[in-house]
Parts: C-alpha cells; structure tokens; sequence
C-alpha cells in the first residue's frame, strides 16, 4: 500500500505516541503510526509479552498500561468503555508536556458495558464520562471509524474521495495537534465542538460509522439529536 513508503517523504520531526488498547482501532493505529515513522509504545491489559507480534510486524515497542504515555505527546485510549475505571492511576504520569489524550471508546450498555447511571441519568457525554476517569482532557476521535478503513482508506489531500473524521474537544491546542496526526494518517477533520457537543459523533447518530467528506459529515454532525437511541440505553 501507498502508505508503507510514507515515513521517507514525511517533513515533520516523529513524534513519540502512546496507545493504550491492541484491539482493532488500536493494532492499525500501531500499524499506520509506525509506518510514518511514529516512535509508537503499545499496551493492553494482557501484557507486554502478549503484542510480541505486532511488535515484531510493526516495530512498535510493547509497554505495560502504565508505561505507554511516557514521554508521549500524544496518547490514545482504545479500551472498552467498562474498562476505562479499571485504568490505573497515574495513567499519564511521565507524558511529554502539553500531551494530547485521544478517546476513540463508545458505549454499548447491551451488548458489552452494562448501564453506566452518569451518562444516561446524569447526561454525561461518553467522552467526559471518560475524561472524568482518566483525569486529563480527551479529545474524541476515531470512535465511529471502520478499524479496517485505518489502513484501506487513506488519501492524499484534496483527494475527492479522502474521508473525514469528526474531532471534538475543549483542548484547543490539543485539538489541533490530533487534527494535524489525522491529515498526516491521510484523512479530513471536522470540527466537532467540545467535549459536551460529541453527543454528535456517539454510535446511531447520523455521522457514526460515516464514510464521506468534510461537507457530508458536516451536515451529518448538525442533522444528531441529543436524544439517546433507545438501542443505546442500558
């Protein structure tokens, strides 16, 4: 694929990023991020000595939960929902200054986390349900990509048929700095909103599981209604 050849003609400095979670999100993360010549630390809740083969594909170094955000300055949390409490604390200490958290997690209280009370009584958004646990800000981003389309789909820009990606977050800067890492993995952003605002981009909305350009996932983020999908409740 096209990509492979991508670390060579890539102009800013590699930046060391953490992902937590190999799942299927988290494997092509590792994948593509390394072929750009990402200095990439994985982990998962199994352990290091579990990703022996996504590290020997990828290059990717294999952490401990509590070692992937050193010296990161951009971290990515790919866990199930339910796992997110059971994170350790002081997830991030050792993290890079001015590091980024990505929250990619949805929640499905039917089919796999059980009802969590804050985000359907209290009307917590599933991200600041998340950054709530992990104590830093998160942006949201990936939650509604096909992991396959990770790895299949990048374009360069400007490519008619390059996808975008809807991000939300109250973290300006931070923001930025993962719009910046999703344009460099071959995909648009939109701008989501804040934190409160990615009830947007939560599973059943219009814009969840969407493949299409900035225009269409503009209009599918405005056409969401704030009200949880009773598929979606627990």
């Amino acid at each position: 694929m096209a990509w492979h050849s991508a670390a060579s003609a890539r102009k800013e400095a590699p930046m060391k990023i953490g992902i937590i979670g190999a799942g299927n999100i988290g494997g092509n993360l590792t994948r593509r991020l390394t072929a750009l010549g990402h200095d990439v630390s994985v982990a998962n809740s199994r352990g290091p000595e579990t990703l022996t083969a996504l590290a020997e594909e990828t290059g990717a170094t294999p952490v401990t939960v509590s070692e992937a955000a050193r010296g990161a300055e951009i971290v990515v949390v790919t866990v199930p929902l339910k796992a997110v409490p059971d994170l350790p604390s002081g997830l991030f200490d050792g993290a890079a200054e001015g590091f980024a958290v990505i929250d990619t997690g949805n929640y499905y209280p039917r089919q796999r986390d059980g009802r969590i009370a804050a985000i359907e009584d209290d009307g917590l958004t599933e991200s600041r349900w998340t950054e709530q646990h992990v104590g830093h800000p998160v942006i949201k981003a990936f939650n509604g990509t096909y992991a396959e389309d990770i790895l299949d789909k990048p374009r360069p820009a400007g490519d008619p048929e390059r996808i975008a990606l809807p991000v939300a977050g109250d973290d300006e800067a931070a923001k930025k700095a993962v719009r910046n890492l999703i344009d460099e993995l071959g995909f648009d952003t939109v701008d989501a909103g804040g934190i409160d605002d990615s009830w947007r981009q939560q599973p059943d909305t219009p814009v969840y599981g969407l493949r299409g350009g900035v225009e269409t996932v503009t209009r599918a983020l405005a056409d969401a209604s704030p009200e949880r999908p009773e598929a979606f409740r627990g």
